[in-house]
């Protein structure tokens, strides 16, 4: 009788165990997406955001923070809920972590990122095969083949991409020759680059996220041979060391006027600014007139561009924001990948030079600043009330252009009473300087300003 009991106790307890061990197997495959899908809206969230349009260390710092989350998650969870505890996976939770809070407690700057270029690709490709073969010994689940594994993947790619870029961003510096030269700017280098002779020397200054590359297509060789051209880099572009925080308007005029001085280019100058170069110029003209003998806008950001075109506050906003992602996938090589791929009538070499600069983290750091600080930029630009009788042409592109655009190109001829307004209808806005034709209207313009400057003679309104 006794063992009867005792053998039905048994059985009872041995058919509620069984079960309980299935639920407690079953829930891995929940706990494994249960915990990288947080850590992958967490990470989203953060950059788009509380944080969006931040610096790029803040951007890799919060990523990696929501990342790391995601991988404690699956550490805490496993232990607790399931009979696979997933314990390996508090070393990438560490490691993220600690990443993400050392980006964001060091800021490192645009020379520092560069440097860590040269580790974080190895080291990461490392974590994710040794992540790989941990979940392989630890977990008995289809979600080790369809979540984890693509995610190992994923991580492989971004290293060898990181790799990539690094590598052949240095063998780019290294195998492309400067064909200007370095100024000091005080404790920074600024590049310039002065090809012809004569006066008025022109001053080309490009616009947002653009370096002194693409004038060397078709624009600076034509006006070279006419009087002295001079192009060159904002601090952080191309050849330039990078600036210590981002500039706004003044602080790149002010670079400007002393990179000209110490590299003894005489002046007054006929300024050319194409986009956002344009109010660059405009800036550089309200606080060193005497220094000005002419302006060309080629396309140039209006004043008024926040508040006198209809669509350009929301594309702003969407812009800012997402300018502050481009430094990171920069370094995952993704510009390079895209711009293999993109379509740009500049001959060469400038064409392939071209593709290069933009492509990189450097660049797409500035390009994010700029953005950053562009509305102080319009509103030093405003300072700008008068050329008078100085010569200014206005070009601009009517193809693709905005609501609002071509009447706020047209006002900006006002600043001067010796002024033209050329409106080209089948070029758009990079055309200007890409295009071979209306690089050709951007040039003529350019002389026609240098020849009013020469003989002091009024411009054409044609």
């Amino acid at each position: 009788m006794n063992y009867g009991i005792s053998s039905t106790s048994s059985i009872t307890s041995n058919e509620i165990a069984a079960p309980a061990r299935s639920i407690r197997k079953g829930r891995i495959s929940l706990i494994v997406v249960g915990s990288m899908f947080p850590g992958l809206v967490v990470s989203l969230v953060l950059v788009v955001g509380p944080f969006g349009g931040a610096q790029e260390h803040v951007i890799m710092g919060t990523a990696l923070l929501g990342w790391a989350l995601g991988w404690a998650l699956l550490a805490a969870l496993s232990i607790r809920w399931s009979d696979q505890p997933q314990r390996w996976a508090v070393v990438p939770a560490g490691l993220m972590a600690g990443a993400g809070a050392g980006l964001l407690v060091f800021r490192p700057d645009a020379n520092a990122m560069n440097l860590l270029g040269w580790i974080w690709p190895l080291a990461l490709i490392a974590l994710a095969v040794w992540m790989a073969l941990q979940a392989r010994w630890n977990l008995r689940s289809l979600a080790r083949r369809l979540v984890l594994y693509p995610l190992f993947v994923g991580l492989v790619v971004a290293g060898v991409g990181g790799g990539y870029e690094t590598i052949q961003e240095q063998v780019d510096r290294s195998t492309t020759a400067m064909p200007g030269h370095l100024v000091d700017v005080g404790g920074r280098r600024l590049y310039v680059h002065c090809t012809g002779s004569g006066s008025p020397t022109v001053v080309l200054v490009s616009g947002l996220a653009e370096t002194s590359v693409y004038w060397g297509g078709w624009i600076a060789p034509a006006v070279a041979q006419s009087t002295t051209v001079c192009d060159y880099d904002r601090a952080g572009q191309g050849w330039s060391d990078p600036p210590t925080s981002p500039q706004d308007g003044v602080a790149v005029a002010t670079d400007l006027h002393t990179l000209l001085d110490h590299a003894q280019v005489p002046g007054p100058y006929v300024l050319v600014g194409h986009s956002t170069g344009g109010a660059y110029v405009r800036v550089f003209a309200a606080r060193y007139p005497d220094q000005v003998a002419g302006m060309v806008f080629l396309d140039s950001q209006p004043n008024e561009a926040l508040i006198g075109l209809p669509d350009f506050p929301s594309q702003y906003r969407v812009l800012r924001r997402a300018s502050a992602l481009f430094p990171s996938l920069a370094r995952l090589g993704v510009f390079r990948l895209v711009n293999q791929f993109a379509q740009d009538p500049l001959p060469l070499p400038a064409r392939d030079e071209e593709r290069a600069v933009v492509s990189t983290a450097s660049l797409n750091r500035i390009q994010r600043d700029e953005f950053a600080e562009l509305p102080m930029t319009l509103t030093a630009a405003a300072a700008l009330t008068t050329l008078g009788e100085r010569p200014l042409i206005v070009v601009t592109a009517a193809k693709g252009a905005q609501p609002g655009w071509l009447p706020l190109q047209d006002k900006m001829t006002g600043l001067s009473t010796n002024s033209a307004h050329r409106v080209v209808p089948d070029i758009d806005h990079p055309g200007l300087i890409h295009d071979r034709l209306g690089a050709a209207q951007s040039t003529q313009a350019i002389l026609d300003v240098v020849a009013s400057v020469r003989s002091g003679t009024p411009l054409t309104k044609s």
